[in-house]
């Protein structure tokens, strides 16, 4: 793999050093001061029901009606996908969407998911989730269906990836060895509405849901040290294979978040940093345990050079004080003859 999948992945080392995680991020309460109308889609949608959207565009078996947008229809092998025409320019946002994941399969009948982007492309028809692989940006996935069948994760499970260009989506294992974070959410063919939030601040992800129609946020995932430029595109996407289900997006509404950052940011030319995480653990020292999250896996080449390390410091440390010890005993004892 490329260097930068080396850059993506290799973080685990900075277990020993990283510090406590950060307390859940406040979402925004929507204020339409700071909603931003060019990244957003609501009702009514402009063009329902013909072939183009002022803003928007879409590809594949997407419909546009008056109630929802319809990513795929409960069938099986199809894929759709809409996204928004103008770049976002803004460091830090905040993306509101109001889905619904719905069919007639019962349990584990029923897939694949739907995927939620800021990303460098747009409209690339592909295999993760109707979109392609191998993208530049975020990707928040809402997946339905475990295809790793020696999984104990609990699905639907969603889960969040960064990438620049050199990472591959693995559907085999459910996106597993790359995902940056994740959880269980109770998301499908639910009767009240089911909405999920994503949060970039200051680099700073986090992404909280509310599918259990209690008005309030629930923590999923929050992640420090992401880095996404400015001047991708937001869009959503999705897939059925030998199962099927319907994809709705009902709304996504964006907003600016006002945040003040350092004076060495103002000569950061954000359109051309490369996505990037840090201080985080790499997805490849993980296994599942059965709630989804992440425990500790077997340990790796590093973690044991830096058991090793600390153990050989250790070392040092204890015989330099054994020898002054050792010392000061031996002049004591000649005061004495």
């Amino acid at each position: 793999m490329a260097a930068g999948a080396g850059g993506l992945l290799a973080a685990a080392l900075l277990l020993a050093v990283a510090g406590p995680r950060p307390a859940p991020a406040e979402l925004t309460d929507g204020n339409s001061e700071h909603l931003k109308r060019e990244h957003s889609l609501m009702k009514p949608y402009q063009g329902a029901g013909s072939a183009a959207m002022p803003l928007w565009d879409f590809q594949g078996s997407t419909m546009v009606t008056s109630q929802y947008v319809r990513l795929t229809p409960d069938e099986r092998s199809r894929e759709g996908s809409i996204w928004n025409r103008v770049p976002c320019f803004l460091k830090d946002w905040e993306l509101h969407v109001h889905f619904k994941i719905h069919g007639a399969g019962k349990k584990n009948l029923h897939g694949d998911g739907l995927a939620l982007w800021y990303t460098q492309e747009r409209l690339v028809p592909g295999p993760v989730f109707g979109s392609k692989d191998n993208f530049h940006g975020l990707a928040i996935f809402l997946d339905t269906y475990p295809n790793d069948e020696a999984t104990e994760r609990v699905f639907p499970y969603i889960s969040a990836m960064v990438n620049n260009g050199s990472l591959t989506y693995d559907h085999s294992k459910d996106g597993r060895w790359t995902e940056l974070a994740g959880c269980t959410a109770d998301l499908r063919n639910q009767n009240h509405d089911t909405f999920l939030a994503i949060r970039y601040s200051r680099g700073r992800l986090t992404v909280m849901t509310d599918v259990e129609d209690k008005n309030e946020w629930k923590n999923c995932i929050d992640i420090a040290g992401v880095q996404l430029p400015t001047g991708y595109f937001f869009g959503a996407s999705a897939g059925t294979g030998d199962l099927s289900d319907n994809h709705d997006i009902i709304s996504m509404k964006l907003f600016q978040l006002v945040v003040e950052h350092p004076l060495e940011d103002e000569s950061v030319d954000w359109t051309k940093i490369e996505p990037s995480v840090s201080l985080l653990k790499s997805p490849k020292d993980n296994v599942d345990d059965p709630t989804g999250n992440f425990r500790s896996g077997p340990l790796t080449g590093w973690k044991v050079f830096l058991l090793l390390l600390c153990a050989l410091l250790g070392i040092i440390v204890c015989a330099v004080v054994g020898a002054v010890v050792f010392q000061k005993r031996q002049e004591r004892n000649k005061r004495f003859y």
